[in-house]
């Protein structure tokens, strides 16, 4: 139930209010918008709920309408900046030689091999034909049998990331009967090249199980491999770099426990590598009977361990923990391993040899501050390691390490058909005090000649969660913001993993609001070294970089000059309180239990979005949603929208868009994505007067 004015010039919408309560720890919290969320949900058909959304999105339309022009403009730049008939560097996989190519004007990809001896490509699997006519496509998994005959692939086309596997014999194009439904994992062939190890979505949308499904017989007789008890737990299916393990992994955000079977034999009973112990996280690979650990257990920036299958939990240290190296990755193959690191901030990547592990061949790349890892490398032993690289002035570049040697080869960089002088940007590495005293890492991009006298204004990006880094990359997106004299840049906040484990932990659980902290601390900081000035600057995050959105258009409002929230997750007690959600147990880790913990609860409740929402002027917002997200459920934004309307002292202008067959990723397409990245680049710089 809402008001509005005539479809084609809506006033902003106005949700009604209706009386709901819950108590919790004593504490009686109002949601009068409790009602957005469908009684029904996952299906989503309450005509009252669905008026809104549309209602919101009509309001979007009518108030980008003026723009339009404008983001025309923008979309053709950033399509210009992409090369339409493009591919990916074929890379060997047993006998096939495998890669992806885009057509001119293309939305999605199709995948071709062709024989490593030589012989012609071949069209293994055409997206473009499976997403005609779909609003949403995304393809998933992707999985080619050991003998190279058969493919199984997972595909979801309404957002809700609920994935059904098909088979299809490579040898003559048919379809094989075998349909399953319902998927959300991997796909994990055995040796035999006959059945298919996958995890079903439960009612809740958690993946608890491992099943082995051998091809041409009934799904009912499907075995299952492994139950998950914990309901905060995940399972995920994989294998080793020798294809000779399975390898089924559950965990939470903090703990894990992995256990192994045979890829010839997946009946057989399970290897328990290490029984769960809260606070340990480990991953295991395999080379002839040794295993290789990657843990935590004591060492919050890792080490990597060795234990034999005969006693898997025996575990030696082969590389110690390190307060300066922090292991972000471990990959094996048969004559050397690979470690990913960070050192203050900078990735690295170190061979070593089983003989000498201790020594380092370090590959070396040449810029200060970059982005690199490992890239595809599929075979368990190759003469070349495939490595991706980047930095913020340097598009994405795909090399060669030659192992014999030491030589990069540059196989392909990333090409810009509209042109790019890379010598005409700069990028810096700034280090802003927070207000205890800690030093946050922010870079930064912009244009030569940029003011440095506070007129310049600022787009500030930031995720803050989850030990996620967000690397310093390339993006030919924002190049159309920084090309109209804005500085782009990424305040790398605790929350994230960036200079560590430890930098992750202290902003997580009862450290969270460092997150915001660092976060408004940052533009502080960058206004008073005179990059940018209060007002000027338009901030951006999604997901729960969307929740630092939140708790930052509260705590500053006064800074921000537009404010981008995308799929934001702000109605912090709510979400944690309901168990039937699709992630809250498994989310209890990192933010805490509000329901159990009444300290937990005290926290959430000081700093979540949509409970913190008071009658102040509040600056210009556009939140985006998806209706199928799983992740970020719709009516988080659409009840944080509708409260800030019937709250806020001001009438900035605040907009919501929910794609109505999407998810948490918003539209599919590369073409439709670009899109909605012009409108929300078109409604910044309409906000803070760059461009009308």
């Amino acid at each position: 139930m809402l008001t509005s004015t005539t479809p084609a010039q809506p006033a902003a919408p106005v949700a009604e209010q209706r009386p709901h309560q819950t108590t919790l720890h004593g504490k009686t919290l109002s949601d009068p918008w409790h009602w957005l969320r469908d009684e029904s949900y996952p299906v989503i058909d309450d005509k009252d709920v669905l008026d809104y959304v549309k209602a919101e999105n009509a309001y979007f339309d009518a108030a980008m309408k003026p723009h339009a022009a404008l983001v025309e403009t923008l979309f053709q730049e950033m399509k210009g900046r992409i090369k339409e008939a493009d591919s990916s560097v074929p890379q060997k996989d047993g006998d096939w030689i495998y890669w992806v190519e885009y057509e001119e004007g293309a939305e999605y990809k199709k995948w071709y091999r062709r024989p490593a001896a030589g012989g012609d490509a071949v069209l293994i699997l055409d997206e473009v034909a499976m997403a005609k006519d779909k609003e949403y496509f995304r393809l998933s998994e992707l999985s080619i049998s050991p003998n190279g005959k058969l493919m199984a692939y997972s595909f979801d086309d309404n957002g809700s990331e609920r994935f059904e596997v098909r088979v299809r014999d490579l040898e003559t194009g048919a379809m094989l009967p075998d349909v399953i439904p319902g998927t959300l994992s991997s796909l994990v062939w055995t040796a035999g090249n006959d059945a298919i190890l996958y995890g079903l979505a439960n009612e809740n949308w958690r993946t608890d199980n491992a099943r082995l499904h051998v091809l041409g017989t009934p799904l009912s007789d499907d075995k299952l491999l492994y139950q998950e008890p914990d309901i905060g737990f995940g399972v995920g299916i994989g294998k080793t770099a020798d294809d000779k393990w399975i390898v089924i992994a559950t965990g939470d955000n903090e703990t894990s426990e992995v256990r192994l079977l045979p890829a010839d034999n997946p009946l057989a009973k399970p290897v328990m590598v290490s029984p769960r112990q809260k606070g340990r996280e480990y991953s295991v690979d395999v080379r002839e009977k040794t295993l290789y650990i990657h843990t935590n257990d004591d060492h919050a920036n890792f080490r990597v361990a060795t234990a034999s299958l005969a006693k898997p939990d025996a575990w030696t240290t082969l590389i110690p923990g390190s307060d300066s190296t922090y292991i972000t990755g471990l990959a094996i193959f048969r004559d050397y391993f690979v470690l990913e690191t960070r050192e203050n901030g900078l990735d690295q990547v170190d061979l070593r040899h089983y003989n000498a592990p201790l020594t380092a061949g370090r590959i070396p790349f040449p810029e200060a501050t970059y982005v690199a890892g490992l890239g595809d490398n599929p075979e368990y032993h190759q003469d070349k390691l495939r490595l991706d690289y980047e930095s913020m002035v340097t598009p994405d570049t795909v090399y060669d390490y030659d192992i014999a040697t030491g030589k990069l080869e540059t196989l392909k960089v990333q090409e810009i058909p509209s042109g790019y002088d890379a010598s005409q940007y700069v990028t810096e590495l700034v280090n802003i005090e927070a207000r205890d005293g800690t030093m946050v890492p922010t870079s930064l991009v912009y244009k030569k000649g940029t003011p440095r006298d506070g007129s310049a204004p600022m787009h500030l990006y930031v995720y803050g969660s989850y030990g996620y880094r967000v690397p310093p990359g390339f993006s030919t997106t924002r190049l159309s913001l920084v090309d109209r004299g804005m500085i782009y840049a990424i305040a790398h906040v605790r929350g994230g993993d960036d200079l560590g484990r430890a930098w992750y932990l202290a902003g997580k659980t009862t450290q969270r609001k460092n997150s915001f902290n660092d976060f408004v601390d940052v533009a502080k900081g960058l206004i008073a070294q005179k990059y940018t000035s209060a007002g000027k600057i338009a901030i951006e995050g999604r997901s729960a970089g969307g929740q630092v959105m939140g708790a930052v258009y509260n705590e500053a409002p006064e800074l921000w000059g537009a404010v981008l929230a995308g799929v934001p997750f702000v109605d912090v007690i709510n979400t944690m309180v309901d168990e039937t959600l699709p992630l809250t147990p498994g989310e209890w880790p990192e933010w805490g239990n509000p329901v159990t913990d009444k300290a937990a609860f005290d926290y959430m409740l000081s700093y979540s979005p949509y409970d913190n929402v008071t009658a102040k002027a509040y600056p210009p917002m556009l939140v985006s949603a998806g209706l199928n997200d799983p992740r970020v459920t719709y009516w988080e934004p659409a009840k944080w929208v509708a409260k800030l309307r019937a709250t806020r002292t001001n009438d900035a202008t605040l907009l919501l868009r929910t794609n109505m067959g999407a998810g948490h990723a918003g539209k599919s397409g590369r073409w439709s994505a670009l899109r909605e990245d012009a409108e929300e680049f078109a409604f910044v710089l309409t906000q803070l007067g760059v461009e009308k």
